[in-house]
């Protein structure tokens, strides 16, 4: 079974007097990723993967990004072992806490693997290294006659070998060799990479002994669920905390602050009822008896704001992309189509709702959550704390019972620790599953309007797109009324078809709602209204939709944007090294129509 817990740089120490032998890997923003030891590097961005073998051979890995489901605590230090040629099933996983020096440690975009693959490789194969270093030592040999495999290093000359618990001392006191004399392994060398190896957490989940954030229960805790104002930015007029008390297991009712605007990752607020078990404390919320006021946002309708939205499309926007003349291709079209497209919003609805435990003191402060973000969320509960420091708050990052973008955002963290502040205990907030369903940071509304025109041979010559929703960042800041760059980057503005006049417009739309990121955020809506039309388009052409989209994706590799008139953030890399590649995408295409057996 692996355990949870948090790697901490004093365990570090500990495990270094008790002779085991550590890597401390600072894995971006240097120029040799390997130069420094634990604590050396204070770049923002440098990443510290641990690794830790005991003289006994154990191996310990630290997996420094959460588990929300998609693998990461398996994966990431999968390849680490990999590299350095460790025996998986002597390999323990280690939880890290939110440290810093481990760089950016959220989850999300599908990232941990993509931003962390070749730094993690570094790691192992260093450590693979310095052991055969450590061999060759002891041995009086060239380095070059030994070779590290399935955790021993061997002696190629003769046979000799040694484990990895008995060179763990050895490699310890040897220097961290330079990035450029670490040699990575080839693809056909891979040991665990491409292999179905099962998740390090799946007999404790079967066995139903996994800690997800809902099952944590310290000594001392009650238990507490929250009536929250049915619109953000409400507050409540009164409530009846007689008919909650008078329930068998009910202790307290106590007013959460909260309902800021902009949101934030701040407490909603409301009334908490404090019980000896969940249960109690549910039905103790019912017997409230709460009067609402709205607030500012009292009005909204999301009927209304449809029709709102669908207006806003259907008149020019501001123009976000550019290439040729749209409107001379469309007089000269032979055919044009229009189509309109709707995504409501949508919540994230895992299937372990947000829950979080806090145990505060004076100074100093005790949280168990399953997040996405556990750097983030250490630094936004210490401060509506009033902490000066982050780090006076002790943050354990156990299992999520999935995430989707919900669980990076730790206001349910925030409304724990407040509590616990409050009533001086530690405390559990759990939401119920319709708390999570009203109260969540909902996937952006959004209305799409898309226009074609098609020449003689039922190929687009023009193309616009207009598109209004509701902005993330209306949840952290006012007066924003447009969608971002990065949104209409996902999807609207890199549309990578080969059509000669293309333009892109972004509405208005106010946010009336709390707003955050979903499973491919803002791709959703776009990548739905323009595969859609694509289709459309396709049937007017009276072509296969597959061999339609592939001849859409002729022409130059690569797609350039730099004539178009439009600010791409390309999901945070260059486009140089990352471009939109119509080859690889025509190649989903064609993978995705052989798997499908389409036509068939």
């Amino acid at each position: 079974m692996n355990a949870i817990s948090n790697f901490s740089r004093r365990g570090v120490i500990k495990s270094m007097a008790a002779g085991g032998f550590v890597l401390a890997v600072p894995l971006v923003s240097c120029s040799n990723p390997m130069d420094e030891l634990v604590g050396g590097s204070t770049e923002t961005h440098s990443l510290n993967l641990y690794l830790k073998i005991a003289t006994n051979g154990d191996v310990e890995i630290v997996a420094m990004s959460p588990e929300i489901g998609q693998g990461a605590r398996t994966a990431m230090p999968m390849i680490i072992a990999d590299e350095m040629e460790a025996d998986w099933s002597r390999v323990s996983i280690v939880q890290a806490g939110p440290d810093a020096r481990l760089g950016d440690q959220g989850v999300g975009g599908s990232s941990a693997i993509r931003e962390n693959w070749d730094n993690l490789r570094l790691a192992g194969a260093t450590a693979r290294t310095m052991l055969e270093m450590a061999a060759a030592q002891i041995w009086g040999v060239a380095l070059g006659e030994v070779k590290a495999e399935f955790h021993q290093v061997i002696h190629t000359a003769t046979g000799r070998t040694l484990g990895y618990g008995e060179l763990a001392q050895v490699a310890a006191e040897l220097d961290i060799p330079a990035a450029d004399h670490v040699r990575l392994k080839t693809r056909a060398e891979y040991r665990y990479i491409g292999t179905d190896i099962a998740p390090v957490d799946l007999a404790d989940i079967i066995q139903g002994q996994a800690i997800f954030g809902i099952d944590v229960v310290v000594e001392g805790m009650k238990y507490a669920v929250i009536a929250r104002s049915p619109v953000v930015g409400g507050k409540f007029k009164s409530y009846n905390a007689d008919a909650a008390l008078a329930i068998a297991g009910v202790e307290q009712v106590v007013e959460v602050a909260g309902g800021s605007l902009p949101p934030g990752y701040n407490s909603i607020g409301g009334i908490a009822v404090i019980a000896n078990n969940t249960w109690v404390a549910k039905q103790a919320v019912a017997a409230l008896e709460i009067e609402w006021e709205g607030g500012p946002n009292a009005g909204y309708d999301s009927k209304s704001y449809r029709e709102t939205l669908e207006a806003e499309v259907a008149k020019s926007g501001e123009r976000v992309r550019n290439r040729g003349d749209v409107d001379a291709a469309f007089s000269d079209a032979a055919q044009i189509l229009e189509a309109s497209y709707w995504v409501p919003h949508l919540v994230h609805a895992p299937m372990e709702p947000p829950a979080a435990v806090a145990d505060v003191r004076a100074d100093s402060a005790t949280i168990w959550m399953p997040t996405q973000g556990p750097q983030g969320a250490q630094r936004t509960i210490a401060a509506a704390l009033g902490f000066e420091d982050p780090s006076q708050l002790t943050l354990h990052v156990t299992l999520a019972g999935g995430g989707f973008g919900r669980k990076g955002k730790p206001d349910y963290g925030v409304e724990a620790a407040l509590l616990s502040q409050q009533i001086g205990a530690p405390v559990k907030v759990t939401w119920t599953r319709e708390d999570d369903i009203r109260h969540g940071y909902y996937h952006a509304c959004a209305a799409q309007y898309l226009k074609a025109g098609l020449d003689e041979n039922g190929r687009p010559v023009a193309w616009l797109h207009r598109v209004a929703f509701p902005s993330i960042s209306a949840t952290f800041a006012p007066d924003i009324n447009r969608g971002s760059t990065g949104e209409l980057g996902l999807g609207m503005v890199d549309m990578p078809y080969n059509i000669p006049n293309i333009r892109c417009e972004n509405g208005e739309a106010q946010a009336y709602v709390r707003i955050g990121w979903f499973r491919s955020v803002n791709n959703i809506n776009h990548g739905f209204a323009i595969g859609s039309f694509i289709d459309e388009l396709a049937k007017a052409a009276g072509r296969d939709t597959g061999e339609y989209i592939l001849d859409l994706l002729d022409g130059p590799a690569h797609v350039d944007l730099s004539g178009d008139q439009t600010e791409y953030s390309n999901y945070g890399k260059d486009i140089n090294d990352y471009p939109i590649d119509r080859v690889r995408l025509a190649n989903v295409v064609k993978r995705v129509m052989a798997d499908s057996r389409w036509g068939r």
